[in-house]
């Protein structure tokens, strides 16, 4: 099957609203050739590009990039100095391309750990493209689904203790405003590369009925041709939602 003939299996009127990512498989690209693991991360860039760019184009509402966990600072400290680099040449190199693609720049997880140069880059871009009214791009960044959790407690039970909130009244609404993702809807599909079968701590909240997307493609040989895939198996599945159809 050729690339053209699975975009054209995609059907334009059936795309999901939110796609979450979990770009995994870096490290074993790199080591499969004898090559640094940076080397996996530098590559994988190119399927961010090639991932954005495509799903601004199908008018994909919202895309969420699994980019630096909370666990990954366990990872040894040149590792993790590489990756924050990478992650602000990116930015740097691709706002204007964000612009053109009238897409809108944000973050999710406590960046405040992040360096300065990692974090004025991403504030830079976001505040230039804010204003963007196409794609919404969230990069989860020192992202953990039960941090986000535990920080979202950790406001209500503030709000309550201050009188502006009756516990009684909190709802699965109420306690998503206190989410990261606040006023985004949940991701209806999950990719996750490199054929691993977790969830990794990722949008914990969020994908409770969330399709999940295994592929064995490791990330950086992730390009269109397998996100279309993706979407295609998506669009085959009937969401019951819990209800009988």
């Amino acid at each position: 099957m050729t690339s053209e003939d699975v975009t054209l299996m995609v059907d334009d009127s059936k795309l999901p609203q939110h796609i979450a990512i979990i770009m995994d498989g870096n490290g074993r690209w790199a080591k499969r050739r004898g090559l640094l693991r940076i080397a996996g991360h530098s590559r994988g860039i190119d399927s961010v590009r090639a991932v954005v760019t495509e799903c601004a184009r199908l008018k994909i509402g919202y895309l969420t990039l699994y980019a630096f966990s909370y666990e990954n600072w366990q990872r040894p400290a040149d590792e993790i100095e590489a990756l924050m680099h990478l992650l602000t040449e990116y930015l740097i190199e691709e706002k204007q391309e964000l612009l053109d693609n009238g897409i809108a720049l944000g973050s999710i997880g406590d960046i405040s750990r992040l360096p300065e140069h990692s974090q004025n880059a991403l504030g830079d871009v976001a505040e230039m493209t804010r204003d963007m009214t196409g794609m919404k791009l969230n990069l989860a960044l020192n992202y953990s689904g039960r941090q986000e959790i535990l920080r979202a407690v950790q406001k209500i039970t503030r709000v309550c203790s201050e009188g502006a909130l009756d516990p009684s009244g909190i709802d699965e609404s109420t306690f998503g405003a206190f989410l990261d993702t606040y006023g985004q809807p949940d991701p209806d599909l999950l990719i996750r590369t490199s054929g691993e079968m977790r969830v990794s701590n990722f949008l914990l909240w969020q994908i409770a009925y969330t399709e999940i997307y295994v592929t064995d493609v490791l990330w950086p040989d992730f390009r269109e041709e397998e996100l279309h895939r993706a979407i295609a198996d998506y669009q085959k599945r009937t969401r019951k939602f819990g209800k009988v159809l």
